[in-house]
């Protein structure tokens, strides 16, 4: 069985140890107020005393005066007893008289009083005063003197009772009020200490929390002192951490999206090194063995004009890959040069309908124009490329007997702005739902075996694309399914600002 730890918390340390102040203000302060009491005390009854002693001094020169030729010893024996009655009687305080040497001479109490007064005596011969306390007892001796001149001792008792229960009284106060005052004060300051560690535990477990990853959605505490500043600061902290780690999070999706992406390429760059490699070999093998048969027989005239033919095709298709190739690779390497100009649209879609329709006879489709008249801001070159591409591609994938469609028409877009359509429609065999995201990547091909009959790359489209972004337009796959494909160029009538690009989204508008 584990024994639990007794935590002695910050609360208790610091109720503690305001407990320890409170004790040593209340009895320090305590011992400095009775000990200023008893003080003054002792200094009234010493002054009292003093004016006593003088009453009596000024009442013995009186007698003195009126028997100037008696001696001392003779005087005090004379008339002590009557002058301790009377400077009794005076001071209100019970007298005794004593001779120089130390006799008595005469005393107001009814008794003589039996207390060894020797020692006191011997001081004041010396002419200095002397207390003697026995209980609440006090007697206080001082010198008689004549001019000067001493002539014996004064002694006056006084009772301590009413100074000793006054200082008892204010004692037992000082107890009882500090006592008071130290619960109170140990009860508020425990109280006010503890409302102090419940903020800070409630600021520790927002840290705590924030260390587990849950944000604050506001301050823990809200206070216009330290502690206040200090849970604004932990929220703030709180606010920069979890931006912090959104930004993080954020960086670290993008990162492994761009490496899946760059695997995506890699992958991608590796079929395209096998099917260039392919498309490479096919027609070179074709060449050499032509090259082979024309050594062989060399006068044959029907083998030179099959060679030649078939040489011709053959170096025609290895241009047209090569060139493809190297164009796509200069766009992604170098800032591609374009010469964009206000250009009519329609003889260049014209133009690009008839380079191809001796094609598409060959293959039984047939090309149908729906054009209209207007201008764009394009590179003329460029834009017969994607056109002829776009064409060239519903040609190739399309069924025996079926139609290409190329039209165009005007449409303003969310802002206002005029913008050129133009539509690539055909009945081929569609691309698959999920190949049409990455039909415009470059060496992306539907699959190996359309792109080796028709002899695709996956070059042609990327390289639309790259045109088209460089004319500051787009160009997108608006349709697609068994019945045909549809794609959208969109490219701007005026010459469009330095940012001003078509996106996807705003492309997707014009289908």
């Amino acid at each position: 069985m584990s024994k639990r730890k007794v935590r002695f918390g910050l609360k208790w340390k610091v109720a503690l140890l305001l407990a320890l102040l409170l004790i040593a203000v209340v009895v320090v302060l305590s011992a400095l107020v009775l000990a200023g009491i008893r003080e003054d005390q002792r200094v009234r009854l010493e002054q009292s005393f003093a004016h006593e002693a003088e009453a009596a001094n000024l009442r013995v020169h009186q007698e003195l005066l009126t028997n100037p030729q008696t001696q001392p010893d003779d005087f005090m024996e004379n008339v002590g007893q009557r002058l301790a009655v009377d400077l009794g009687t005076q001071s209100g305080m019970p007298v005794t008289l004593y001779k120089l040497d130390g006799t008595f001479t005469g005393t107001s109490l009814p008794f003589q009083p039996k207390m060894d007064v020797q020692d006191a005596l011997a001081h004041t011969a010396q002419g200095r005063s002397a207390y003697i306390t026995d209980g609440d007892q006090l007697l206080y001796l001082a010198p008689l003197r004549n001019m000067d001149k001493p002539i014996g001792t004064i002694q006056f008792h006084a009772s301590l009772t009413e100074q000793h229960a006054f200082y008892d009284r204010i004692q037992n106060l000082f107890i009882v009020t500090g006592l008071a005052v130290l619960a109170a004060g140990f009860l508020i300051g425990f109280l006010y200490v503890w409302r102090q560690v419940h903020v800070i535990s409630r600021l520790n477990q927002a840290a705590q929390k924030i260390g587990e990853g849950v944000y604050l959605s506001e301050p823990t505490v809200k206070r216009s002192d330290e502690l206040g500043e200090l849970a604004q600061g932990i929220y703030e902290m709180s606010g920069r951490i979890s931006s912090s780690v959104s930004q993080l999070t954020e960086e670290k999706l993008k990162l492994l999206d761009a490496i899946e992406r760059l695997q995506e390429l890699e992958q991608q760059q590796k079929q395209f090194i096998g099917n260039i490699s392919h498309e490479l070999k096919t027609p070179l093998t074709s060449i050499l063995a032509y090259a082979d048969l024309l050594e062989m027989y060399r006068d044959d005239p029907a083998l030179l004009e099959e060679a030649r033919g078939q040489i011709s095709k053959e170096a025609q298709r290895l241009h047209r890959l090569v060139e493809k190739a190297l164009q796509l690779s200069s766009m992604d390497i170098y800032e591609f040069e374009t010469h964009a100009e206000h250009i009519d649209l329609m003889p260049i879609l014209q133009e690009a309908a008839a380079r191809l329709e001796a094609k598409a006879e060959q293959t039984g489709i047939t090309i149908q124009s729906s054009l209209t008249e207007g201008k764009v801001w394009a590179d003329p070159e460029n834009l017969m490329h994607m056109v002829l591409n776009l064409l060239d591609n519903g040609i190739k994938y399309n069924r025996p007997g079926g139609t290409v469609t190329l039209s165009n028409e005007v449409k303003q877009d969310e802002h206002g702005h005029d913008r050129m359509v133009i539509k690539v429609s055909d009945t081929g065999i569609g691309i698959p739902d999920d190949a049409r995201e990455r039909i415009f990547d470059p060496f992306y091909t539907v699959s190996s075996d359309r792109s080796r009959v028709h002899g695709g790359t996956g070059l042609g489209l990327a390289l639309v694309r790259n045109l088209a972004e460089k004319q500051h337009g787009s160009v997108q796959l608006a349709e697609s399914g068994p019945s045909g494909s549809t794609f959208v160029i969109v490219l701007p009538m005026n010459r469009p600002q330095s940012s001003e690009v078509i996106s996807t989204e705003e492309s997707s508008d014009f289908e």
